[in-house]
């Protein structure tokens, strides 16, 4: 079955197409000379328990070790030999593999990525090999003082939802898996229901459609996965008090200070959008309230940024703040002043203008590559199922007046009940 999604903008037409096995392609043609294809994988760390933390990133990893029809280093080796390009990640909620190649190459190279993601061999000495690589990487994020400071933000925000933990794992868990357990994960979780394939770029939209499915058709064999049986996992309730943790990091020169508050998720995402709008109203850019007071005039924070961070499941509205400690006490106070205005007087019409057009902008800046708008078109059909939100989002934003953005800070953003984390280095 194979649509063409109508009420979009003129700049995208995609084509969307879903196989009989539940995989879903979406493939547009865009008069660039470049392909992109992007497999989208709705298996993170989300879906992980504790006990195998980390799964879903060392899998990433092995993905790339070889199949039974591609020996180790075969499929990188052929994609530079063309000149294409290769490169994954992994996320909380999904995993993302991607190659972009001239369009005569794509025939040719676009099954071989589709071996490695859904054949790969998973062999014991090139496990225990990349164990060591990825046990590295971690160490190296723990060196890392933002990350170190992030991961203690998201213990804040989240009790019990898997968010809470970083999606690399533990190295006391990374250090026992087994090589049996990951082809037990990647067998049960890589099925196509699970799967967006996605394909932009300069060839005709049907050619793309069954490149894809031909690939697809010849790497992705039935297999007697055991059943991954998913917990029904709800959001957690908003914080009632002011939450505070303190911590030392003698690494540090200045200190840092996260606030964060429990918001909607992409399962909620009508609920997202007048919160994308105060973020960048309080911290997109010199202009915006918390840039302008707390940096530009009071100087009180070397630096303050803020994200509305929409997970699946939940979401996050996040402000982090470096500034010396003596100072703490105060960015917080004056963070809260700002939620405080926000809940009791209305925006004005041209800061909401400004965060319009940052919006609109990105929107066409975001669409000027087929890599570009294979992400986002792979992001919103494997995260909820639907493109419309991906060419929607605009109009969106546009559609949020100040009543909404003040309804919004009354209901999400209280200046009286939040989680907070301090780092002092001292």
């Amino acid at each position: 079955m194979t649509s063409t999604l109508i009420k979009f903008p003129r700049l995208n037409a995609p084509k969307l197409h879903q196989l009989p096995n539940g995989l879903t392609i979406v493939a547009e043609q865009m008069p660039i000379d470049a392909v992109n294809l992007s497999l989208w994988i709705n298996v993170g760390s989300a879906v992980e328990s504790d006990t195998i933390n980390g799964m879903a990133h060392f899998l990433e990893h092995m993905i790339f070790k070889g199949t039974k029809r591609l020996a180790s280093g075969e499929f990188e080796r052929r994609i530079e030999e063309r000149g294409a390009v290769t490169n994954a990640a992994t996320s909380q909620d999904y995993t993302h593999y991607y190659i972009t190649t001239a369009p005569k190459d794509f025939a040719e190279l676009a099954p071989l990525q589709m071996d490695v993601v859904f054949n790969p061999s998973i062999e014991d000495d090139a496990f225990e090999r990349e164990r060591l690589v990825v046990l590295e990487e971690i160490r190296r994020s723990e060196d890392n003082p933002q990350r170190r400071t992030f991961r203690r933000a998201m213990e804040m925000a989240f009790e019990r939802l898997p968010y809470r933990r970083p999606v690399l794992g533990p190295e006391s868990v990374i250090s026992q898996l087994k090589p049996q357990q990951m082809r037990d994960f990647h067998g049960s979780l890589y099925q196509p229901p699970s799967i967006t394939a996605v394909a932009v770029g300069n060839l005709p939209t049907e050619e793309l459609i069954d490149i894809v499915a031909q690939g697809i058709n010849e790497t992705i064999t039935s297999k007697n996965a055991q059943l991954w049986v998913e917990s029904v996992i709800h959001p957690e309730p908003a914080f009632t008090e002011v939450v505070r943790q303190e911590f030392v990091d003698e690494s540090l020169q200045q200190a840092r200070l996260v606030i964060v508050w429990r918001v909607p998720g992409l399962k909620y995402i009508e609920e997202t959008y007048a919160l994308d709008v105060l973020a960048g109203i309080l911290g997109h850019g010199r202009t915006s309230r918390l840039v302008h007071d707390l940096r530009e005039e009071r100087n009180l924070v070397s630096s303050i940024a803020v994200s509305n961070m929409s997970n699946q499941l939940q979401g996050t509205f996040y402000i982090s703040a470096k500034c010396p400690v003596e100072n703490v006490a105060a960015v917080e106070e004056a963070i809260a002043q700002h939620i405080r205005m926000l809940q009791t007087e209305l925006v004005k019409s041209s800061e909401i203008a400004r965060v319009r057009r940052r919006v609109a902008n990105r929107f066409i800046f975001g669409n000027e590559t087929p890599s570009d708008r294979a992400g986002l078109y792979g992001y919103y059909q494997s995260m909820l199922g639907d493109l419309e939100p991906a060419f929607n989002y605009p109009a969106n934003i546009q559609a949020q007046e100040a009543s909404d953005l003040m309804q919004a800070a009354q209901k999400y953003l209280s200046p009286d009940a939040y989680g907070v984390v301090v780092i002092k280095p001292e």
